[in-house]
């Protein structure tokens, strides 16, 4: 009986589906429409095709259905409010300049803004300019945003600007292939799990992404450059973080800030302030990265410890590593694991690639030099020389560090030389 009466039930959502379709309708819209009476008028799961032309006002969508541009139209907000906001599941939003949004940072007014609920809404291929928020997504599930151009106001100051995609308690998004600059924060992802976030270009913002408290999601082939910071990620964990490049930041490429249990592998990350900032980090794998050209390719504090750290590259960085900490931490457990550090002094007298000293990133003098800076000047002198040959013949005078017993001789990345020069301008 059970069997029966589903099979009965999935042939009726299958007429319902069938009538669904047959009832949709596309509807045009030209140059001096009421696009907003043709939206009201629209029934589920209509087409809505808006042809070029300049449409101002403040559009809701409240049913499912797609609202396509031709030619590219313009949705203006008029400087006030939301330009669209969408209440409804299932709405595709494809081929529109959306712009002027209204400014304020307290009503998060956006070029468009999803309302709690608006699940599996599908925005495309959109040009999103001018706007406080590009795209706000508030506690909705498996939204997908691909391929839309995002810029902000540019003439606000940073702090007065709003992100370009914000994210707010969601499930499942995928954020694939866009470009955004000029915001506050190009990606804010806040309490958002299991996303995706792949092949987008974020540069000239505060942060290119900053995530917050979310979780099992995968940052993967994006570029970040010319921000203050390329990624930060702030108390996350089951994080995977791969085959991204993130140079020329002012201060860091990847900030890695209370967060647990995640892989960051094969990343490129050239000419940052800080290449990496590790701040209370347990339990994460750091593989495979070209870490070059920073003032520091890894700035690690704060009881970061229990991490594996092995195959990493790191090439003419001024300082390869600043590590402030009270005991050895050791990074490339086994022969073959080692990572690669351009100013190793060491010797492979048996040919098998892995240096016979163990590598060592900080002595007392970097310490001393770290606490008082103005002591540089005396880094030339005989007595810091002398200094530094005394603790290496007096170990019970070394300082803590991170330590390499088994540093590779060789750099993993054969192509490492263009990534020279990536610097912040």
């Amino acid at each position: 009986m059970r069997t029966v009466a589903s099979r009965w039930l999935g042939l009726a959502l299958l007429l319902c589906v069938g009538a669904f379709a047959a009832d949709a309708a596309t509807l045009r819209v030209r140059p001096g429409d009421n696009l907003q009476a043709v939206l009201n008028a629209a029934r589920a799961g209509d087409t809505i095709e808006v042809e070029r032309g300049r449409y101002v006002g403040n559009f809701v969508i409240d049913k499912p259905l797609v609202l396509r541009g031709l030619d590219r139209p313009t949705l203006s907000g008029g400087l006030r409010g939301d330009t669209l906001r969408i209440k409804a599941t299932d709405v595709v939003i494809e081929g529109l300049i959306v712009t002027e949004s209204g400014d304020s940072l307290r009503l998060q007014n956006a070029g468009i803004y999803l309302e709690r609920g608006a699940h599996r809404v599908v925005v495309r291929d959109n040009e999103l300019t001018y706007n406080l928020f590009g795209l706000w997504v508030e506690e909705a599930n498996d939204v997908r945003i691909e391929r839309n151009v995002i810029t902000g106001k540019r003439d606000y100051m940073s702090s007065q600007r709003g992100n370009g995609v914000q994210l707010y308690n969601t499930r499942g998004a995928h954020v694939i292939g866009n470009r955004i600059s000029f915001v506050r924060d190009a990606l804010y992802v806040d309490v958002t799990h299991h996303a995706v976030f792949r092949g987008n270009r974020l540069h000239h913002s505060r942060y290119g992404t900053h995530y917050m408290n979310s979780h099992h999601n995968l940052w993967e082939d994006n570029d970040s450059w010319a921000n203050r910071g390329g990624l930060a990620l702030m108390e996350v964990r089951n994080q995977i973080v791969r085959n991204n490049r993130t140079w020329g930041n002012s201060d860091h490429g990847i900030m890695l800030r209370t967060l647990q249990d995640s892989v960051i592998e094969n990343n490129i990350v050239a000419g940052n302030g800080r290449g990496f900032f590790i701040y209370d980090v347990e339990y994460a794998t750091l593989r495979g990265n070209l870490i070059i050209d920073n003032h520091v390719g890894v700035h690690l504090a704060a009881l970061s410890t229990r991490n594996v750290v092995e195959g990493n590259d790191f090439v003419a960085n001024r300082k390869q590593v600043r590590y402030l900490g009270t005991r050895d931490e050791r990074w490339g457990g086994t022969p073959g694991a080692g990572n690669f550090f351009s100013n190793y002094l060491g010797w492979d007298r048996d040919g098998d690639g892995v240096g016979d000293l163990p590598y060592e990133a900080n002595d007392l003098v970097d310490r001393l030099l770290w606490r008082h800076p103005m002591a540089r000047i005396l880094l030339a002198s005989p007595a810091v020389q002398t200094l530094r040959v005394v603790e290496r013949q007096f170990p019970v005078l070394r300082s803590p560090s991170v330590v390499d017993p088994y540093p590779a001789m060789q750099p993993h990345h054969d192509d490492w030389r263009p990534w020279f020069g990536r610097h912040f301008r």
